[in-house]
């Protein structure tokens, strides 16, 4: 007969440090604020994107805002990517996607100002 397989504890496949400075190398390519550094915040199943806010439009003192939120749903594989509605202080859903990479194109080019303010 048979062994039965040991029981392990599932992690989830994010965050994870791999993505993180995948994230990273995919921002580095980004049209707006070229010149802030952002950071990478782990999160349940994700990762939270955050910079100075040059612009001053957020924050008029120029402190770090949230830029975006990447959630991995592992039921359906998919990424929901929100954009941070800093007038409520809520995250809104902008979009879901298949893959984290269309998530970073989306994230570098941003032509409608949705995230990089």
């Amino acid at each position: 007969m048979g062994q039965a397989l040991p029981a392990f504890d599932i992690l989830p496949a994010h965050p994870n440090p791999f993505d993180e400075r995948r994230i990273l190398r995919g921002l580095q390519g980004r049209r707006r604020y070229r010149y802030v550094e952002p950071a990478i915040v782990p999160v349940v199943n994700g990762y939270r994107i955050e910079a100075p806010c040059c612009s001053r439009t957020i924050d008029p003192d120029g402190g770090v805002i949230d830029i975006a939120l990447l959630v991995h749903d592992p039921e359906t594989d998919r990424w929901r990517l929100y954009r941070k509605d800093h007038a409520f202080g809520e995250w809104d859903l902008h979009g879901i996607y298949p893959r984290l990479v269309e998530i970073l194109i989306e994230l570098a080019e941003d032509d409608e100002r949705s995230f990089w303010q």
